[in-house]
């Protein structure tokens, strides 16, 4: 299931709640996408390197129900969930970002991959799952946004990364949410949009 969060309302009151009233003013404005050069980081006159990137945040829906009740069966899963998720970040030109537990973080240069790769993730996790009891099953919650982050050598940060970790908390276990703005980049190119 792909669900677009309706910016008006939801990142408005996501952008208010976290504090960015400039964001808030702004959460109707869109943005291309543009490739970029690979990432210097700080820079030594200290200013942070910025760019526009479309961000791709996952978890596991009820991890720790998983964990309580089979941690050796749901690492297993897990180990090999990730080995479809990094693959496929792979070959949609991401970049993975890092991961804590059930979690993934990936940064793409275009909306429209960083889509198709969270619709793959879900179609070939379905596959996994599957096999899988329904009270042992892995879904995966994404969210995908499309904002301004900075960079340092090893990680991501900024609004654009909040803001897709606080829309895929508002997907479903197996769906993905989208934001306005990412929406705005993919409409009428991908035919499950």
């Amino acid at each position: 299931m792909l669900v677009v969060a309706p910016i008006n309302t939801g990142l408005k009151r996501l952008a208010e709640s976290l504090g960015n009233e400039q964001m808030a003013e702004n959460s109707n404005a869109g943005g291309e996408v543009v490739a970029y050069p690979a990432t210097q980081g700080f820079h030594q006159n200290g200013d942070v390197e910025r760019r526009l990137a479309a961000i791709l945040a996952a978890d596991v829906e009820g991890y720790s129900r998983l964990m309580g009740s089979d941690e050796g069966g749901t690492v297993d899963t897990l180990k090999r969930c990730r080995q479809i998720i990094d693959n496929l970040i792979s070959r949609y030109h991401g970049h993975f970002v890092g991961s804590a537990g059930d979690s993934v973080l990936a940064e793409f240069a275009s909306a429209i991959d960083a889509v198709k790769c969270a619709y793959e993730m879900q179609q070939e996790l379905w596959v996994i799952n599957a096999d899988l009891p329904m009270n042992r099953r892995m879904l995966f919650r994404i969210g995908v946004n499309l904002g301004d982050i900075m960079i340092s050598k090893s990680d991501i940060f900024g609004d654009g990364v909040n803001i897709a970790a606080r829309i895929e908390g508002l997907a479903e276990g197996g769906g993905v949410t989208i934001s306005r703005s990412v929406y705005d980049q993919i409409k009428n190119k991908l035919e499950y949009v």
